[in-house]
């Protein structure tokens, strides 16, 4: 029989190549991770900022990987001894907790989307904002928003009242959603409501005029009908209160859940205007922040995914190490591969680790 070239080759060669390649694998890594780290301190410097609040999720990874290190090296150590049948008991501990990091990591982004903290974002809203074009009246008072919450007379709304809203709301949602879809954006000439809308203890207000149900149509009281982009606008409007949002994209209390710098500068929240060094926004920057994306939670994902995908890949290396431990005996190359792997996955380890402390005093 033809032998391979890899059987001829000294145990020591052999061991100092594939050794080489997963450091030329690591410093490839290391060089990827230095770039995004680097585009990220280098983008925060002219930009507008969102910080918050690292999810828990991301906590419970890092017990995840920090304990899966150790368990691979208690396995390495089993199988130095030739205790092959602790090894492969530390090797499948091993191989679930890289299990546990991966679902831990997809918790936390489920708690950042939850947060409204999304891959692509913005920071403000600006389409369909409250009381840009339309106002809610609930009874005799108008409703209003401060920050991300929706108040009457400077009180946040109480459970029944929300409720209502919601319910209030959820009829618009159901009625305009063609509007949510952006295939039909652009398209749709006319909307015929399926039925009137019942206002109760609401009444709806475009540009100061009352809103009217009629003919299953929106009508301004002085008998204009609501055109497509009127229409949108109030769509776009029933979306954010449905999601909690008021002035921000994410949710939760401003200056506590989340905060906003410029020039690494902290933002404050006054009235529904932003202030920059105890100065409100100038127009130019608001302008720039309404149109400017959510750039800090954009890096934050693209980073952390990033490093997910290759401990995805460490992890089918794992499954493949687990499968070859229930083997009578290991081999010396089986076992060289058991070694060499586990300096890759206490790298992504340590990668992690460095990745969460830079996220922790960055973001």
């Amino acid at each position: 029989m033809q032998k391979r070239y890899s059987d001829e080759l000294d145990p020591i060669v052999k061991l100092k190549m594939k050794k080489n390649l997963i450091y030329v694998s690591i410093f490839s890594i290391v060089m990827i991770f230095a770039g995004f780290t680097s585009a990220y301190i280098v983008s925060m410097g002219d930009t507008f900022w969102v910080k918050y609040p690292l999810p828990s999720g991301f906590w419970m990874s890092t017990i995840a990987i920090f304990l899966s290190s150790i368990t691979y090296i208690i396995a390495v150590n089993f199988s130095k001894k030739g205790d092959f049948k602790k090894l492969k008991i530390f090797m499948i501990l091993t191989f679930l907790l890289g299990i546990g990091f991966v679902i831990s990591q997809w918790k936390g982004y489920g708690q950042l989307v939850d947060k409204g903290a999304n891959p692509i974002n913005s920071i403000i809203t600006t389409e369909g904002k409250y009381g840009f074009y339309f106002e809610i009246k609930y009874l005799d008072k108008f409703i209003t928003v401060n920050g991300n919450d929706y108040q009457i007379d400077g009180k946040n709304l109480n459970e029944k009242q929300s409720s209502e809203l919601n319910k209030f709301i959820k009829q618009f949602i159901i009625e305009l959603k063609e509007y949510g879809n952006p295939l039909k954006k652009g398209k749709i000439k006319e909307i015929t409501f399926s039925k009137n809308i019942t206002f109760n203890r609401f009444s709806l207000f475009y540009k100061g005029q009352k809103v009217l149900s009629q003919d299953k149509m929106l009508k301004l009281i002085s008998g204009d009908t609501l055109k497509n982009l009127e229409l949108e606008r109030l769509f776009q409007l029933s979306q954010n209160i449905k999601e909690g949002r008021g002035d921000f994209f994410h949710k939760g209390k401003f200056g506590k859940d989340f905060k906003i710098y410029y020039k690494g500068k902290e933002l404050n929240y006054k009235n529904r205007d932003l202030y920059y060094k105890n100065r409100k926004l100038e127009k130019n920057l608001q302008i720039k922040i309404s149109q400017q994306a959510d750039t800090a939670t954009s890096y934050l994902y693209i980073i952390t995914v990033l490093h997910l995908l290759h401990v995805l890949a460490a992890i089918i290396y794992l499954f493949r190490m687990v499968l070859i431990t229930f083997k009578p005996s290991l081999s010396p190359d089986n076992q060289l591969s058991i070694k060499l792997g586990s300096i890759f996955w206490h790298f992504l380890a340590i990668l992690w680790l460095y990745l969460l402390v830079f996220l922790l005093f960055i973001h």
